[in-house]
């Protein structure tokens, strides 16, 4: 795995623990929905959540907010309604972006970015 892997993949070990201090329970990292790849899947008070996780070094091209295209949340919501199909009628999409600043990594939970 290259260095950029490797910050993706420490991107979103630091995401999987901020949601858990949030009070989320984090189900699965990194799991396959629909042809998918769910970077986290969560439980908050009944509702399942799938976590998109963003992480960028530089924002000269667009911060990790920025980073997700029409794609990426066309696939998303396909993830999400394999979890709704399965009988979790309550399913919400998040993202987390990952931004490195001078004063360190700065996390930013947007809940509900993507609706259906």
């Amino acid at each position: 795995m290259g260095i950029t892997g490797s910050r993706g993949r420490a991107a979103e070990t630091l995401a999987a623990a901020f949601l858990e201090l949030q009070g989320l329970e984090v189900v699965e990292r990194n799991v396959r929905l629909a042809g998918v790849e769910v970077d986290v899947l969560a439980v908050e008070r009944g509702v399942q959540v799938v976590v998109e996780v963003k992480f960028r070094s530089r924002s000269d091209y667009g911060g990790a907010l920025e980073a997700l295209d029409a794609d990426k949340r066309a696939r998303l919501r396909r993830a999400a309604l394999v979890l709704a199909a399965r009988g979790d009628a309550d399913v919400r999409i998040d993202l987390i972006a990952v931004e490195l600043e001078p004063e360190g990594a700065v996390l930013r939970h947007v809940r509900g970015a993507v609706s259906g």
